[in-house]
């Protein structure tokens, strides 16, 4: 569990559309990750998701509309205590009617007053029906709102309660939870810069059914994509095939053998400031893939002749302009710092993570590992954890770097 998600204080609100049954799903998984979730209920949300439930799983009381002004809770001024309270303000699902409250400034509501006083980010997801999401006041409440620095997420397409296939679907708890892991983290130090990521492996054909390949998950590629993302960068991220989920918010591409991350990182190369070679790229493929797949013949020896693919980091290492970082990856067995720091020399690289993948905990597949950072300059930092902790230090190294530039 990520340290600075500790104790990060949501405010959530939730109106009243059928989307909000996923609201005690989003609402856990905030609990979990550590963070404390005070929940404002809607009139009419209360007819989607009960009460007692988001109490039990928050363990904190859920506000409705009958506190506003009530005797009993209404004297704690919850529309001003709340959103002083709170580090953020989350509304979803977030309806027609909700959108046009806040971009109004309406306020005879609990809801509606917390918005009107929140000085906090606020983040809306809207979700409704495909006619009443394009309608034209409901997109000029959206661009009002995202006007006055407010975060507006895409709603997802699909088939809707409401039997309309199309697009003003509530994501899922994940995909909302990255935009507000996004908005609270606490370092945005890479704003208006294009972050490339590589990573996972690639698969070099024999024949139709066979290939060379390594046993690369990505997760440190994507690991390194997400908290770019995080910290404000536009990302790009070329991934070799993986079972993973592309990282939420980012450009994707999707690759298969060398040649086509090598055209990737090409396209990609003059808009970079910064590249990051996290991909475990096949040096060799066959000379010739068979067109069909090969048979085998009982007791027959089958040859194959190799040819190295190109050495994609190393054509970027020739190509690096100016103000350019370049970081590549040393996954080695023997000899780990030695061949490192030659990778890091001849390619041109401005800093390699080098790791033994034979160290357990460290090598391909672990959600952790054990980094060697060496930047030219010789120095040599040791990074360790979570592939999301070691993604993290990493680019805290990369920032520093940029800053010397």
């Amino acid at each position: 569990m990520s340290q600075w998600k500790q104790n990060k204080k949501i405010l959530f609100g939730i109106s009243g559309g059928i989307a909000a049954y996923k609201a005690p799903d989003i609402l856990h998984s905030w609990i979990k990750a550590g963070c404390e979730v005070e929940t404002i209920l809607t009139k009419s949300a209360e007819e989607f998701v009960s009460p007692l439930v988001l109490a039990t799983l928050s363990k904190k009381h859920i506000w409705c509309e009958d506190d506003f002004l009530s005797a009993d809770k209404g004297w704690k001024i919850p529309h001003i205590s709340l959103t002083e309270w709170a580090d953020i303000f989350v509304i979803a699902p977030c309806t027609a009617s909700t959108l046009k409250t806040c971009a109004d400034g309406e306020c005879s509501t609990l809801l509606g007053a917390a918005l009107l006083a929140n000085r906090k980010p606020l983040v809306l997801f809207p979700a409704m029906n495909p006619n009443m999401l394009s309608h034209t006041e409901t997109q000029e409440n959206i661009k009002k709102l995202i006007s006055r620095g407010c975060k507006v997420v895409d709603p997802d397409s699909g088939l809707l309660a409401c039997g309309y296939e199309g697009k003003g679907r509530l994501p899922s708890s994940n995909i909302v939870n990255e935009h507000i892991w996004k908005e609270l983290f606490p370092k945005k130090d890479l704003r208006g810069l294009h972050v490339v990521v590589t990573a996972g492996p690639t698969h070099e054909y024999i024949d139709p059914v066979r290939y060379i390949s390594n046993p690369s998950s990505g997760k440190m590629g994507y690991a390194l994509a997400k908290y770019a993302w995080y910290r404000g960068a536009e990302v790009t991220l070329i991934s070799g095939p993986t079972s993973l989920m592309p990282p939420v918010g980012i450009n994707f591409i999707s690759v298969t053998t060398a040649e086509e991350m090598y055209n990737a990182c090409m396209e990609n190369n003059s808009t970079a400031d910064i590249i990051i070679m996290a991909a475990a790229v096949g040096d060799f493929k066959v000379e010739k893939e068979f067109s069909n797949k090969i048979k085998r013949e009982e007791n027959a020896p089958l040859a194959l002749h190799l040819v190295q693919n190109e050495d994609i980091c190393a054509k970027l290492g020739k190509m690096k302009p100016d103000g350019q970082i370049l970081i590549g990856f040393a996954a080695e067995t023997q000899n780990v710092m030695e061949n490192a720091q030659k990778k890091l020399e001849s390619k041109n690289l401005d800093m390699i993570a080098a790791n033994n993948v034979l160290v357990d905990g460290a090598g391909f597949q672990f959600d952790t590992n054990v980094l060697s950072l060496i930047m030219k300059n010789g120095k040599i930092e040791e990074i360790s954890g979570t592939k999301d902790d070691v993604a993290d230090a990493l680019l805290d190294f990369v920032v520093t770097k940029r800053q010397g530039l």
